[in-house]
């Protein structure tokens, strides 16, 4: 009998990133950096460990600054560009070459990695949590709390996250926790109230004035933003004063502001995908190689044996 299937959800960058700062500096026999290569893939070795998914995928940001968001609220994350692009993202010198070198490992393995053109890895996660619900729990691993819109107790989705413990030690994301620690108590709740606080780490402003804990009142009154929006434009006694005037000041940003926050859920996804952890080593040769080029046996060797593969 076939266990029942269970599948893993890895925000790649979130981890690899981790990784890199985590992981003291270690370098292949060319001198090439290897510590996120050799992190990233003891991450998934504990992962598939300890959660036992029968399902795993990698997602990647193809585009870490989708035009659709940058369209809308320009200021989204422009300030980690490069100096002098508008379209490169900032990263570590160091690790800039381990990247690619993580892909073909994958690649090498066997393991699931999706990415598409034009999206956020957080938009192919919202999107493989949409097509799955109800087929099998889902585990999303991540460090990073826009994530938590997509839990979900009755359908059973999760957030693992990571920012806290690392993988070893992540803070379990269920309703629950999110109604002790924001005082919303669904994943769409807290959509809502990022809306309004805002993220300066992702360069959305907020509604100015309406921090965190008064956004989660707002939402836990009127029910969600578009709730509280009604209330607004009816002219609701409650909502008064200066809270009022700042909220009507902020009506264009709000109007655009749920297309950035929201992940994309409905992403066309390649025909041929498969998702299942792999019954063996889609290419030896070249896990072999890359294994001697870099030096990382130790940590593939790791990642096999969690998947059972090492036989």
């Amino acid at each position: 009998m076939e266990p029942t299937r269970r599948l893993l959800l890895l925000d790649s960058a979130s981890l690899y990133f981790r990784a890199f700062f985590g992981v003291p500096d270690r370098r292949s026999p060319a001198g090439v950096p290897i510590n996120a290569v050799t992190g990233f893939l003891d991450m998934i070795a504990t992962l598939v460990d300890r959660e036992k998914p029968t399902d795993l995928v990698c997602c990647w940001d193809n585009d870490w600054r989708p035009a659709f968001r940058v369209d809308a609220i320009p200021s989204y994350k422009s300030h980690r560009l490069t100096e002098g692009s508008d379209v490169q993202e900032e990263s570590p010198e160091n690790l800039t070459p381990q990247v690619p070198v993580i892909r073909d490992v994958l690649a090498a393995i066997g393991l699931c990695r999706l990415g598409i053109d034009g999206y956020e890895a957080d938009d192919v996660i919202g999107t493989l949590v949409q097509t799955h619900l109800g087929r099998m729990p889902v585990d999303v691993v991540t460090g990073d709390r826009d994530l938590f819109q997509l839990v979900d107790d009755a359908q059973d989705v999760r957030v693992l996250y990571t920012a806290k413990g690392g993988v070893r030690q992540p803070d379990l994301i269920n309703q629950s926790f999110l109604q002790q620690a924001y005082g919303v108590g669904t994943g769409a709740g807290y959509a809502d109230m990022a809306v309004l606080r805002g993220d300066t780490s992702d360069g959305l402003p907020g509604v100015p004035g309406v921090g965190e804990k008064t956004a989660a009142q707002l939402i836990a009154r009127y029910g969600d933003l578009a709730g509280l929006r009604a209330a607004i434009d009816s002219g609701n006694p409650e909502i008064k004063g200066a809270r009022r005037a700042k909220l009507e000041a902020a009506a264009a940003y709000l109007d655009v502001a749920p297309g950035v926050v929201n992940v994309v859920r409905d992403i066309v996804l390649p025909a041929d995908i498969d998702t299942k952890l792999p019954k063996q080593i889609a290419d030896p040769e070249r896990l072999d190689a890359l294994i001697e080029e870099f030096a990382i046996g130790s940590s593939v060797a790791r990642v096999t044996k969690a998947l059972g593969l090492d036989d």
